[in-house]
């Protein structure tokens, strides 16, 4: 086998091949601005279109007598009459009475 010097690219093909990736990349610097003015503006359409509606507020009052001259407490599950502390023992025996174990 013959042993050959590497070939050599060319001055001028080198140059035009430099001067495609500039344009390439140039615009890809283009395309992401765009990308980004897009974002900003649907986002800027999302607040517009969200602030068209009114909010409103619902706000529920419960009053329940205790009877025992104790607090009501409500936890949005369940309502509970005590004295304004909380007793987790006793509340796990009650889930593990109603429960049957």
């Amino acid at each position: 086998m013959e042993n050959k010097a590497p070939e050599t690219i060319p001055y001028l093909v080198h140059e035009s091949h430099v001067a495609r990736l500039e344009r390439t990349i140039k615009r890809l610097w283009i395309l992401c601005i765009i990308i980004f003015l897009a974002l900003i503006g649907t986002n800027a359409y999302w607040i517009w279109y969200e602030s068209q509606w009114e909010d409103q507020v619902v706000t529920q009052e419960i009053k329940q007598d205790s009877g025992e001259g104790g607090t009501v407490n409500y936890n949005g599950l369940m309502i509970g009459v005590g004295d304004g502390e909380t007793d987790h023992k006793a509340d796990s025996q009650d889930t593990e009475a109603q429960d049957g174990r």
